[in-house]
């Protein structure tokens, strides 16, 4: 007998996909968040050495280790977002994803609502699920080939029950990045509404053709209505090392987050978090140079879609495919694509209406060369 709680949160079909492609070495793998492009070096050694002394070895501190709080509080400051408080007001988590729920639990009282967009990262909008709050969709529209937020579907989306906006830029699955217009409506929106903005910044420096980072904790009036999260996994593909952080404006909140943190995922690994800290201080290069191969990956698979309703990404790790436009269903092309050895995942469930329309293709995880087959395998599963 379920309860009521999960009615509304579907299975994560990634892994209905995954397991489909099996281990065929011949399969694009496609379908989920994975590069092949490793950590820095120093993070690998810096890892291996904490593995086994004691000190490295232990649960404590449970809010996380004070020389990683100071690490991201400089990379908050580094990207823009303002001076913090590393041991006050930071909060290490065990990967982005309870980063998410904590800050939830935090920010918003069963019934609340939340405004997310459409299409949004499915593991965002059932966190909001999980934690009793009630998810609102602000849908992303395609303009030219490329994402922009409806910023009147924005709007229409708030009313007295909204608590947060829950925003990630750039964007997973559709590889929208706001503009500054556009962080100026989401940040109007939260001044005139009193509104939180929970802001998960997995991709914040994953940017294309030239794009520059916008840190909306340094926007005017922001910092103090402005939880951040971030993480290890994904600009320093730290991906198994599940470290994550909070960046709360407040101290108090800061207090409640550590709470939750310490009766929802306890202590992240120690040795995890020595790794996150030594790849926090390398600094951005490492960054840029990963984004040089993935804006090449992305750029060829636009090639390989060419002549069909993909939507570019402007960063991130993936874009959508709108086969809707094609008189086709997400999981009926992504069963097709399978035949075809590629694996690629239909966004039911990642959002509403304009999610389902799409099937996603993550180019993180594949090189050019094996890219270039897909345009050929994508026209057999369509014809």
């Amino acid at each position: 007998m379920s309860v009521r709680r999960l009615a509304d949160i579907p299975g994560f079909n990634i892994d209905r996909v995954a397991a489909a492609a099996g281990s065929d070495p011949d399969v694009l793998r496609m379908e989920n968040l994975d590069t092949d492009i490793p950590p820095p070096p120093e993070v690998i050694a810096a890892t291996r050495a904490a593995v086994g002394p004691d000190e490295t070895n232990s649960w404590l501190p449970f809010t996380g280790r004070d020389d990683l709080k100071e690490a991201v509080a400089r990379w908050m400051e580094r990207r823009g977002g303002g001076s913090w408080d590393g041991r006050r007001q930071v909060v290490i988590t065990s990967g982005e994803g309870d980063a998410m729920l904590d800050a939830l639990f935090c920010l918003t009282d069963p019934g609340d609502e939340v405004i997310l967009t459409d299409p949004t990262y499915a593991g965002m909008i059932n966190r909001v699920r999980l934690a009793g709050g009630v998810p609102r969709l602000a849908p992303l529209t395609a303009v030219d080939g490329a994402w922009r937020l409806n910023v009147d579907g924005l709007r229409a989306a708030a009313n007295d029950r909204t608590r947060v906006v829950f925003i990630n830029n750039a964007s997973f699955p559709s590889g929208w990045v706001a503009t500054r217009a556009e962080w100026d409506a989401i940040c109007e929106l939260c001044r005139e509404r009193d509104l939180w903005l929970l802001y998960w910044a997995g991709f914040e420096a994953v940017l294309f053709d030239g794009r520059q980072v916008i840190q909306p904790a340094g926007l005017p009036g922001m910092r103090e209505r402005t939880v951040t999260i971030g993480a290890a996994t994904l600009e320093m593909r730290m991906i198994a090392w599940r470290i994550g952080w909070i960046v709360c404006p407040t101290d108090d909140l800061a207090n409640d987050a550590s709470r939750v943190q310490i009766y929802n995922g306890l202590t992240p690994s120690s040795f995890g978090q020595v790794g996150a800290r030594v790849g926090l201080d390398l600094g951005d290069d490492h960054v840029w140079a990963a984004n040089a191969e993935f804006e090449r990956r992305r750029n060829e698979t636009m090639r390989q879609l060419d002549g069909l309703p993909a939507i570019r990404a402007a960063g991130a790790w993936s874009l959508l495919l709108d086969v809707a436009s094609l008189g086709l269903d997400a999981a009926t092309v992504s069963a097709r694509l399978l035949e075809q050895r590629v694996a690629a995942t239909p966004m039911i469930g990642w959002g509403g209406e304009v999610a389902a329309r799409h099937v996603r293709f993550v180019f993180s995880n594949e090189p050019v060369e094996r890219l270039a087959t897909l345009g050929e395998r994508m026209r057999k599963a369509l014809a």
